[in-house]
């Protein structure tokens, strides 16, 4: 199996246009079309894991973090980053990083947060906003169903945990085929009646161009008469963030305590007390101060991200407590969940799940 294959099929699972406009996601380096030995998967693809790629000869690195996140305009191994790609090149392996694509997954980042402290009825902190369209397309009703089903397999119809959704209304249509025409149906100059279906389907806006493609090709008539709206609805399975509740209310010394060695910490960085307890919990993985407004808005008790700053703190407003719980810290289940992905997806080739430490933070207690 080539690289580009694996990736395909990585993407089946985790699209890449789900990933923020900002990142810089996908292939990194590498060449496509060679056959894949083995698989390692890192959180950050340094110079010691690509070191431990060769010795566990694995030509194609899966990381979370984008080792190239801005423009390269040398390759010289002067920093870190040259150093690293410098390397996986003159060693033939493939970088491919995957990033605010697993951020935005509802079964990513921040799932396995949730899923560690044992939140339940898990919600989306922030939806993505301008990402849904519908499509409404008129088929003659002999061919509504054919034409449906090609939609679904293109991915139309998926809303949340359901798929194949429509929704169909019959009517009657009009056309007169003019001069040029080849009608399905009916004669030149002389209007047509015809017994047709206006079918309707959602879809997420970057599956636009395989949809209308496929649809034309199963569509019977020449000029397939259709309209795609943008939808203002936000899409409640796809964003940053997530939040849920706990079991039990917990009192907020306990709730830190359990933190604490639910992600096996240190030490926790955290906003003022306010005497009441923690039940519903929200997290960002990583850098997540974009979200402590969202996470107000959904009346959390407490919320768990990392790289907080100073003046963020004062946001809680004494109506939730912000734990700084560290960039990588709270993205540490990334690599064993992606190792989890890929072990289902891939059993012709070894996957490994790489041992080298790539925090660069450390703390002296």
């Amino acid at each position: 199996m080539t690289i580009s294959e694996v990736i395909s099929k990585i993407e089946l699972r985790i699209p890449l246009q789900q990933a923020e406009d900002f990142d810089n996601v996908g292939l990194l380096c590498g060449v496509p079309d060679r056959n894949v030995s083995g698989i390692l998967v890192c959180h950050d693809a340094l110079e010691n894991v690509v070191d431990e790629a060769i010795q566990k000869n694995c030509n194609l690195i899966v990381c979370f973090h984008p080792i190239i996140f801005s423009g390269l305009k040398s390759l010289t191994g002067k920093n870190y980053v040259e150093r690293a790609v410098l390397k996986a090149i003159e060693n033939k392996i493939a970088i491919y990083a995957i990033h605010t694509a697993f951020d935005n997954d509802f079964f990513g980042v921040n799932h396995g947060i949730c899923s560690h402290l044992g939140l339940k009825d898990l919600k989306i902190l922030q939806p993505k906003k301008n990402n849904l369209k519908q499509l409404t397309v008129f088929v003659p009703k002999e061919q509504s169903e054919q034409v449906k089903e090609v939609l679904f397999s293109a991915g139309a119809g998926n809303i949340g945990f359901y798929d194949e959704c429509s929704f169909t209304l019959n009517g009657n249509g009009t056309f007169r085929p003019t001069e040029g025409s080849n009608p399905f149906s009916g004669q030149q100059d002389i209007r047509e009646n015809a017994d047709e279906d206006m079918i309707s389907v959602i879809f997420e806006g970057y599956k636009q161009g395989r949809i209308i493609s496929a649809m034309k090709a199963a569509h019977p008539y020449e000029e397939v008469a259709h309209q795609i709206y943008q939808l203002e609805n936000d899409n409640q399975h796809t964003g940053l963030g997530m939040y849920g509740d706990l079991e039990e209310g917990m009192e907020e010394q306990d709730f830190l305590k359990f933190v604490k060695e639910k992600f096996g910490l240190e030490l926790i960085k955290h906003s003022d007390f306010m005497g009441k307890k923690i039940k519903r919990v929200s997290v960002l993985g990583g850098s997540g101060a974009s979200g402590i407004k969202a996470a107000l808005s959904q009346k959390c008790d407490a919320y768990l991200t990392g790289d907080i700053k100073y003046h963020d703190y004062f946001l809680a407003e004494s109506k939730m407590m912000i734990c700084d719980i560290g960039h990588y810290e709270s993205e540490q289940f990334v690599t064993q969940q992606l190792f989890e992905i890929l072990s289902q997806k891939f059993s012709t080739f070894a996957i490994s799940k790489s041992i080298e430490k790539t925090n660069p933070v450390n703390y002296f207690i």
